[in-house]
């Protein structure tokens, strides 16, 4: 089965109550970024055979998710794009990583096999400018001296939805081009100076796949699954990278979670030879004050066996799980700061 045709059956399951994990009359709700997506989803589903509570997670988008916790419609929000800790504050919110992984560049060009093209970040940002137009253009070809670029256009596809893969994505092209950090920028959305827009991860596989001569960005689980050709990068260092788990890892390596206010912290163009430079958390975000807090209880419990039990099932679809001393500052943080409403701790 396609991937997107199964993304639409857990979909429709969870409409229609079909599917174990995730269905009608779910015990846990939640919604958000599509990035992590398939680990939920695959959490879920073992989950609910182990303890009989499920999981409906609503796969719409980091922007959707953290409206829909803002305005308490589910038990708790996903966002790849984390909150700082004013906005935190503001709302009411605590957040804490769940699973860590990284976006990628994909394509679709007849002859060209997966990982057989190397991009580096500006001439990213420049394709995404409008600027490079060709895939014969000289600055590809510059890094590509073996691989026989057609000339032909570049169709540039990227998120239509408010979306924390996109964050990811314009994040680590602010750093790394300032024509784009001063006329695009970063966020959830941006205004993008040329392509077609698709709606999630998924969206976006779609089109690549369908567009000859496509160029696009979607989490590393939706590229493999969909086998996707994926663009090796330059990282920072200078070496180039492919995609995968240990370049993820690599990554996050040197991330300190303990002084991160908030647990605030992007992972995109992190130093070391074998980092790769999309590199990102996946957050989940919940109120400090729960009005429902067995149903609280119930989302940590969800997240503590997944620390505890997932980590495998996280290495299969290539994302890296939370290391033991980050998950033991999230625990801490679950028993200080999420509570009923008499202040005592739900956890």
């Amino acid at each position: 089965m396609r991937f997107e045709t199964a993304l639409r059956a857990l979909a429709l399951g969870a409409l229609a109550g079909m599917l174990p994990g995730i269905g009608l009359g779910a015990d846990i709700t939640g919604a958000g970024a599509t990035f992590p997506y398939p680990i939920y989803a695959k959490w879920a589903d073992a989950y609910k055979k182990q303890t009989g509570v499920g999981l409906n997670y609503q796969s719409i988008g980091s922007g959707g998710g953290i409206k829909q916790i803002t305005a308490k419609t589910v038990a708790f929000g996903a966002s790849d794009m984390p909150m700082k800790a004013e906005e935190l504050d503001k709302n009411g919110l605590m957040q804490f990583p769940a699973i860590m992984g990284g976006d990628v560049i994909v394509y679709n060009l007849k002859g060209v096999r997966s990982e057989e093209i190397t991009l580096t970040g500006p001439v990213i940002a420049d394709i995404y400018l409008g600027r490079v137009k060709m895939w014969n253009d000289p600055a590809i070809a510059k890094m590509n001296p073996a691989v026989k670029l057609p000339n032909q256009a570049i169709s540039v596809v990227h998120r239509s939805d408010g979306s924390g893969t996109t964050f990811i994505f314009a994040n680590y092209l602010s750093k790394v081009s300032e024509e784009w950090k001063s006329k695009v920028g970063e966020g959830t959305s941006v205004a993008w100076p040329t392509g077609v827009g698709g709606k999630g991860n998924e969206g976006v596989a779609s089109y690549v796949q369908r567009i000859d001569g496509a160029i696009g960005y979607v989490e590393y689980a939706y590229a493999k699954q969909n086998k996707l050709s994926a663009a090796k990068m330059t990282n920072r260092d200078g070496a180039v990278v492919a995609p995968s788990d240990t370049a993820f890892a690599a990554a996050a390596a040197g991330a300190d979670w303990s002084k991160a206010p908030g647990m605030y912290l992007v992972l995109t163009d992190q130093p070391g030879k074998q980092s790769w430079p999309m590199t990102g958390a996946s957050f989940i975000l919940m109120h400090k004050v729960q009005d429902k807090p067995e149903t609280a209880k119930e989302v940590l419990k969800f997240f503590d066996w997944a620390f505890q039990n997932g980590q495998k099932m996280a290495d299969e679809l290539d994302y890296v799980p939370m290391p033991s001393p980050v998950v033991k500052l999230i625990q801490s943080a679950w028993k200080t700061q999420i509570k009923d409403a008499s202040g005592k701790s739900v956890f």
